[in-house]
Parts: structure tokens; C-alpha cells; sequence
């Protein structure tokens, strides 16, 4: 993966701008806080001094008690600004961190169907959360820790170097130094960070594949294989974080031995100026005190700048995402789609799936306005595909489609699909209850025009029967109701919406023969008035539509009506016909 780094703190910024109170303001208050915070050891210099007899007073308790007054009051004040930096801050990143998980909710619902057929489910899941935890881990390390950092690096060496300034240069080179080494580390560790985080999101991806096809896990004995899969992904994400983490322990061993030789060393060069008489008692409390707070803060840096890199190879995953263009977008000069008739033309219409399989060849028909017509054809004949492209879930390769004259690529996406009703072979709901899943539909809808739409579709009888009649919920995709029930509660879905162009891709593929023929009434009065396009494999679902088009090997080989084609001597219609008529006559 090519690194997003620049992109990654580009849209960040983008979000964080439209809070520069609250960011200033978090910035100010901690500048504050940690400056206050460095005063209090100069305080307590004066207290060693006064005590050991270094400074001069008139009254050594009167002198004591006023700086250790003086310490308090610094430190109240500081813990002030500490707890006004926390409020603003938390403002700050709640609010950013729900932004960032809105843009990229919103970024990936509008890529296009063959994204998704080419992304694990599970992986975008687990981006999306990491995008703003990473935001999160940024924004902590730069505001609680990189400014603290600079704030202390910058009053230790000028306090130091004004008592001497060797002291000062020998803390300003040692820091130099350890910064340096821990930000060239940490880029060569980023490379190894963003290898572990994919291969983490791609655990996670075959995870929720697994899980999605558990039954056919269970009936196709594939359990074993499974299993050695999944181990040989963890096992190869073991060996990457074991590689980053030993590397990591390697160098942190290294940045222990600089620390122990800095603060020995400066020590050291601390005790022969005290005997020189260049700096007093109360300089080597000071002396320690900032080493202290410097070692603290600078053995933090090493962890920060490697946790800094781990965040944004994880941030990175999704910026990838949200870098890749549309592949479906509205054009600039677009309008609102306003169907009146819903008239339909694909007009020299060719269409290849990965340029390497060509499913449609110039195909031309049209379907005037409220005719019923049927495509029909073997499997991967490129039925469905015209039902894509007509929803421009693709776009065509070559050639044009209209509605109502209309070419839809100039018109908006969400108009055309406002003028569509679909109901497809796979019915897939959502893990909510029933009268939501209808009401899709028609958001506005009354619960007496989803009861109507219910009793249409023949599901109103058996979702009274549930204990909690439409507020049941139904669980992921629908998974708590049979194939026909979650067909029929598609099928109301699409009777609310009642657009001018319906269409049905297998709509009754998954009704028993009982189910079947009370929708077949539902669907003839939904069916009223609008354009319709049918596609089935059961050629009794389409006998009373008005024309039917027979595709093979992407072109329109047939076309007529069932009694014209049936009629035929020959033809691919009347084989499939004769077929399905015929499938149940046991072979002598």
C-alpha cells in the first residue's frame, strides 16, 4: 500500500479546523499548565538554598513558609489550566472523532457495487473504528504529549543554560540526540507497522467471511480447511507483530543505556561545578528535578513517536479508502429525474466485467411506457446485468440508456433510483423490526399504509402471528425469517415506495408454490401502471407479460410474447419451456 500519510493529516485537519476556539484554547492552557509546572522546581531550589544556608535571610522560616506558599499556589493555578485543557480537549475530539466516522460512513456507501464485491465487509467495518481511534491517539500525543514535550525541552535548557551553559548544552545535544534516534527508528518501524495492520485487517476480513458462510462451512465439511486457513493468517500476523515488537525491544534497550550514561554524566559535570563553587546545593535539587521530568518525558517520546506511527499506519488503511474516486458519480451538469411514463431504451449498449469478460454486445430494445417485459436466459447470460446498468450499479462500456429520453448518466443517482422499485432474488433485510424494514420503503409512511403494503404482499397474516407482530426484529440480513417471509417483506418494501419503474430480479425465487401464487395476485395490481422489467429462471412467473426478451451470450437472440415463442418450432424459449414443463415427467 502506497503510505497516505500527507492525506491522512490533511483530512484530519479539515475536521479540526472547524473547532480553532477549542484547539486553541487546548493548546494555550496546556503551554500554561506545563510552564507552571517547571517553575515549581526553581522554587524548590530556593527552599534547598535557603535551608542549607546558601541564600542569605533574615528569617529562615518566614523565608521557607513563603516559597512553600508560592509552590501551592503554582500548583493550584496549574491545575486549573491542567482541567481546562481536559474539557476543551475532550470537546475537541469527541466531536472530530464523530465527524471523521460520518465522513467515512458517508464515503463508502457511495462507492459502487463492484468495490464492494472486491472489500471483505469485516475489514471496512474494522477501518472505519480505527479512523477515529487513530485520530484520537494522534491528537493525544501531539496535544498532551509533543506540546508538554517542547514546552519542558525549551524552559530546561534555557533555565540550565542561564545557571551554566554547559550544563544547557549538554542537555540540548543529549535530547537532539535521542529525538533524532527515535523518529528514524520510528520511519523504519512504520514500514513494518503498516504490513501488520493490513495483514490484521485481513484476519479480520476472513474472520467475517467465515462467519457469513458458517452453514456452508458446516455442510460442505469445509471446517478443517477452514481452520488451517485462519491459523496460516494469524500465524503470519503473529510473525509481523513479532518482528515489530523485537525490533522495538532491540532499540528500547539501546535508548535505556543513553539515558543511564545522560543523567550519570550530567550528574557528574553538576558535581565538579558545585566544587568549583559555580552552582549551589539547591541547583543539584533543580538538576535532578528536570532530569526527572526530562528522562520521564523523552523515555515517553520513544513510545509516542512508535504509537504516533502505529496509529497512522491503521488511520492509513481507511485513508486509502477514502482517497479512491467514486467509480460511479454524478456528473457536474446532472438534474433531477422526473418520470412520467417510463419509457426505457438501451440504445447499442456493450458492458465487460473487468474488461476481460464481455457479458453484453450492442444490445438495442426499448420498453414503452407501463409494458410488462421479461428477460430471460441461462445463467450468466447477462440478465442481471442489464438490471445493473439500468440502476447504473455499473456504467455502460459503450452505447447509452434513457428514460423518458432521458440519458441517465445525466441525471442524479439518487433521483433514478427514487424511479426504481427493486426487488431482488437475495431479499437481504436489516437487524431491525419489521415495520422499519417496510417502511424503508417510504420513510414517511403511517403504520396503516405499512400494514396495507404487508396485506399486499401477502406478509400481513404472518407477521401478526410473531408475539410482537411488526415491531419484530428479524436479526442480521433477515436471517430470523424464512426465504418467502423475508421475500414478501421485500416485496411490501416495494409496494410503499411504488415508483414508476419496478423491477424484479427473481423476485419469487424463494416462495413455495402456495406463497407464490398469492403474490403473483399482489404483484399483477403492483405491477398496474408501471413499467416493468422481470427477470426469472421460472418461466411460469412471467406467462402473462407482455413481451419477453431472450438474451444469450449478451445479445438478444428472441423476442415476443410467451404464446409467439412457445410456438416456435425452434428456439431457445421453447427448449427452456418445454424444459421446466417437462421436468417432473419421470424419463421411461
Amino acid at each position: 500500500m502506497k503510505y497516505k500519510t500527507k492525506k491522512t493529516f490533511q483530512i484530519f485537519y479539515a475536521h479540526v479546523r472547524r473547532y480553532r476556539l477549542s484547539v486553541v484554547l487546548v493548546f494555550f492552557t496546556i503551554c500554561v499548565a506545563s510552564a507552571l509546572d517547571l517553575i515549581v522546581p526553581l522554587l524548590y531550589r530556593e527552599l534547598i538554598n535557603v535551608i542549607a544556608g546558601e541564600t542569605q535571610v533574615v528569617s529562615v522560616q518566614n523565608a521557607a513558609v513563603g516559597l512553600l506558599i508560592a509552590i501551592l499556589g503554582f500548583y493550584l493555578v496549574a491545575w486549573v489550566f491542567w482541567r481546562i485543557a481536559s474539557f476543551a480537549s475532550v470537546h475537541l475530539q469527541t466531536r472530530v472523532m464523530t465527524d471523521l466516522a460520518n465522513r467515512c460512513f458517508q464515503y463508502i456507501h457511495r462507492h459502487s457495487t463492484s468495490f464492494f464485491n472486491s472489500t471483505f465487509v469485516g475489514s471496512l467495518v474494522r477501518r472505519v473504528g480505527r479512523f477515529s481511534r487513530a485520530f484520537e491517539t494522534i491528537a493525544d500525543i501531539i496535544l498532551w504529549d509533543l506540546t508538554g514535550i517542547i514546552v519542558s525541552i525549551v524552559m530546561v535548557a534555557s533555565v540550565l543554560a542561564y545557571r551554566n551553559r554547559y550544563l544547557g548544552l549538554a542537555i540540548l545535544v543529549w535530547i537532539i540526540i535521542y529525538v533524532s534516534a527515535n523518529y528514524l527508528f520510528s520511519r523504519y518501524k512504520l514500514k513494518l507497522d503498516t504490513a501488520r495492520s493490513m495483514q490484521d485487517s485481513r484476519v479480520t476480513g476472513v474472520l467475517a467471511d467465515t462467519i457469513t458462510n458458517q452453514q456452508n462451512i458446516k455442510f460442505f465439511t469445509g471446517y478443517r480447511n477452514e481452520v488451517d486457513n485462519f491459523a496460516h493468517e494469524t500465524d503470519t500476523l503473529r510473525k509481523m507483530r513479532f518482528k515489530a515488537w523485537s525490533v522495538e525491544n532491540v532499540f528500547e534497550a539501546g535508548q535505556i543505556l543513553l539515558m543511564i550514561f545522560m543523567e550519570v554524566g550530567v550528574m557528574y559535570l553538576a558535581f565538579r561545578l558545585w566544587l568549583r563553587g559555580i552552582i549551589t546545593v539547591g541547583d543539584f535539587v533543580l538538576i535532578q528535578s528536570y532530569l526527572f521530568s526530562v528522562i520521564t518525558r523523552l523515555w515517553n517520546v520513544g513510545r509516542m513517536i512508535r504509537r504516533f506511527y502505529e496509529a497512522l499506519a491503521e488511520a492509513e488503511e481507511m485513508t486509502e479508502i477514502l482517497d479512491t474516486p467514486h467509480e460511479i458519480t454524478d456528473a457536474k451538469s446532472t438534474h433531477v429525474l422526473q418520470v412520467s411514463d417510463g419509457r426505457i431504451e438501451f440504445r447499442s449498449v456493450s458492458f465487460s466485467y473487468q474488461k476481460t469478460r464481455r457479458v453484453l454486445s450492442d444490445i438495442t430494445f426499448v420498453i414503452a411506457p407501463r409494458e410488462r417485459l421479461a428477460i430471460v436466459g441461462s445463467s450468466g447470460s447477462g440478465k442481471s446485468t442489464v438490471v445493473n446498468l439500468l440502476l447504473r450499479n455499473y456504467d455502460v462500456e459503450s452505447g447509452k440508456i434513457f428514460i423518458d429520453g432521458e440519458n441517465i448518466r445525466s441525471v442524479t443517482l439518487d433521483s433514478l433510483w427514487k424511479n426504481i422499485s427493486v426487488v431482488s432474488q437475495d431479499a437481504i433485510l436489516f437487524h431491525r423490526s419489521i415495520i422499519e424494514n417496510i417502511r424503508y420503503g417510504k420513510p414517511d409512511a403511517t403504520d396503516a399504509e405499512v400494514a396495507a403494503a404487508a396485506q399486499l404482499a401477502q406478509a400481513h397474516d404472518f407477521i401478526t402471528r410473531f408475539p410482537d407482530g411488526y415491531e419484530t426484529y428479524v436479526g442480521e440480513r433477515g436471517i430470523k425469517l424464512s426465504g418467502g417471509e423475508r421475500q414478501r417483506i421485500a416485496i411490501a418494501r416495494a409496494i410503499l415506495k411504488n415508483a414508476p419503474i419496478l423491477v424484479l430480479d427473481e423476485a419469487t425465487s424463494s416462495l413455495d408454490s402456495e406463497s407464490e401464487h398469492l403474490i403473483q395476485k399482489a404483484l399483477a395490481a403492483l405491477m398496474k401502471n408501471k413499467t416493468v422489467i422481470v427477470i426469472a429462471h421460472r418461466l411460469s412467473t412471467i406467462m402473462q407479460m407482455d413481451r419477453i426478451l431472450v438474451i444469450a451470450d449478451g445479445k438478444i437472440v428472441e423476442e415476443g410474447s410467451h404464446q409467439e415463442l412457445a410456438a416456435r418450432k425452434i428456439g431457445i424459449y421453447k427448449s427452456l419451456w418445454e424444459r421446466q414443463v417437462g421436468g417432473f415427467i419421470a424419463p421411461r
